[in-house]
């Protein structure tokens, strides 16, 4: 969740101004995004994820929650969970050449989530897989190289391949511990 000020800055100022503040704050290109709290569901899918991922990953390569900075061309972002596949220092405080990255949707986000960082995510080399996944219900949209268009996963029982680092995730495993309506999936 997302709330902006209306201060235009570079990203550098962003990134000196940033290390002052106590709350997180993504950075769109022209100005800071305060990232506010999330929900139970939205904490217990970025969990299950990275549990997920770190259990199955590819040797060589490290999970990062929503702590970790991503910077690319011209803003900064705090993915809820990616992975990397190139050394990182203990001391880095972000990266900039994740391979995959996830954003879990809530309703405050959903329109940056689908529109400006798939934009964004598409525009850095690196990340060969860009997957939004669904709050509300069993879900994600998966926009992945060479075509990047959105490719929409729903069902309990449906793969979430990620071959570029050796992981394939049952859908409902994301899920694990939250209990939808019948009708919401």
């Amino acid at each position: 969740m997302t709330a902006a000020l209306r201060t235009a800055m570079s990203l550098d100022e962003f990134l000196a101004w940033e290390e002052r503040q106590e709350p997180r704050y993504e950075f769109d290109g022209v100005r800071a995004v305060a990232m506010v709290g999330g929900t139970s569901a939205h904490a217990r899918i970025s969990a299950n994820l990275i549990t997920a991922l770190n259990l199955r990953r590819r040797p060589g390569c490290a999970v990062f929650g929503s702590d970790m900075k991503l910077r690319l061309a011209g803003s900064i972002r705090y993915p809820d969970v990616m992975v990397v596949c190139s050394p990182v220092r203990n001391t880095a405080t972000y990266v900039t050449d994740p391979v995959v990255v996830f954003e879990v949707l809530s309703e405050r986000t959903s329109r940056t989530d689908r529109l400006v960082k798939s934009q964004e995510y598409g525009a850095t080399a690196s990340i060969q897989r860009y997957v939004i996944v669904e709050q509300g219900s069993i879900g994600a949209t998966v926009f992945a190289r060479p075509d990047w268009r959105g490719q929409p996963l729903t069902g309990a029982d449906t793969v979430l391949a990620l071959p570029e680092i050796g992981v394939e995730l049952r859908l409902g495993d994301c899920y694990a511990g939250l209990e939808f309506d019948a009708d919401a999936g």
